[in-house]
């Protein structure tokens, strides 16, 4: 399966699975400055142990001690355990977790789709396996039964969720402090972006194109119900696709129709151009493609359930409103 397979595979799993997300190019637009909170605002109680709590599956599990070797299945959990400060403990991790950076040091365990290396993912001695919803129960089942503790961490439907999970993975890695400063510090960046385009009527509308490679004609883009339209959204656009629930195509007639300001290629790392969207058949005709707004976009920050997903709101509302972040 070649990468833009993998790419649109991963992307489906999403919305099928309520997945973690896929991979994409590097981000082509420079965040704006917002001021951000360092510290939380109320004491944070230290969490004791043994730590007995509650997964997303409604499983309980029990840790004697904060979990010292982890081994993540999905690169959102990946980059939170390493934005809260737990990337060293991290001791195995899937193929597709490529950020931060250090990421890539750690040993790569395979596999996460299909079938999972239990062999390998045993003779790391995890302490902990930190899954998310791209993780089917029956693999959860299957490492059970090898005697590894797994937290199936569930994806958020909306930023309190996911600053819940940040503070989630603090208490099993013994970081709880550095999580719960990061959710604040998050939580006042997604509100001040919203305060800024609060008072905007005349929101731009966006079309996100996830994949326009297999069907130019009919590309797949977010509708609602996923991390995308949450984004869009909060970022004070109007999603083209949001009438659409999840995953879908969405035809040029229709495109037509939404008219949208701004298209934002999610699979630019995959081969999808502002050029070869022009020339696409009667693409030629919606205004993005005649004000030159079609461009490229990190998918990275748009489709993992993790800290960089704030990121994406801020990047985005410098791109639709430039003057309210200058």
């Amino acid at each position: 399966m070649n990468a833009r397979k993998i790419f649109l595979v991963s992307i489906l799993l999403v919305f099928a699975l309520a997945s973690c997300g896929a991979p994409a190019g590097e981000a082509t637009l420079p965040a704006p400055e917002v001021n951000i909170t360092q510290a939380t605002t109320t004491p944070i109680p230290q969490t004791t142990f043994p730590l007995t709590i509650s997964d997303g599956l409604q499983r309980t599990i029990t840790l004697d001690a904060p979990a010292q070797r982890i081994v993540s299945l999905a690169p959102s959990n990946t980059e939170i355990l390493f934005a809260i400060g737990a990337g060293p403990q991290l001791v195995g991790r899937d193929p597709l977790s490529d950020y931060p950076a250090e990421a890539q040091n750690v040993t790569d365990i395979g596999d996460t789709f299909i079938q999972l290396n239990t062999e390998l993912i045993v003779s790391l001695e995890p302490d902990l396996v930190l899954a998310a919803e791209i993780t089917p129960p029956e693999q959860v089942a299957q490492l059970e039964q090898l005697g590894v503790v797994v937290f199936w961490l569930a994806n958020p439907t909306d930023f309190e969720g996911l600053y819940t999970n940040l503070v989630t993975v603090g208490q099993l890695t013994g970081h709880d402090l550095d999580a719960a400063t990061l959710a604040e510090s998050m939580r006042t960046r997604v509100s001040a972006v919203e305060t800024a385009v609060a008072g905007i009527s005349d929101r731009r509308v966006v079309f996100y194109e996830v994949d326009g490679l297999t069907d130019p004609n009919a590309p797949y883009t977010a509708g609602s119900e996923t991390f995308i339209d949450l984004i869009i959204n909060a970022a004070g656009g109007q999603n083209a696709a949001g009438t659409l629930e999840g995953y879908k195509q969405m035809s040029i007639e229709e495109l037509l129709v939404q008219n949208p300001d701004f298209i934002l290629l999610g699979d630019a790392a995959y081969g999808a151009t502002p050029e070869s969207v022009a020339q696409r058949a009667g693409w030629a005709e919606l205004a993005a493609v005649q004000t030159n707004q079609v461009l490229p976009f990190d998918d990275n920050l748009m489709s993992r359930p993790g800290p960089r997903m704030i990121d994406a709101v801020e990047q985005l509302a410098h791109l639709l409103y430039p003057d309210l972040f200058n």
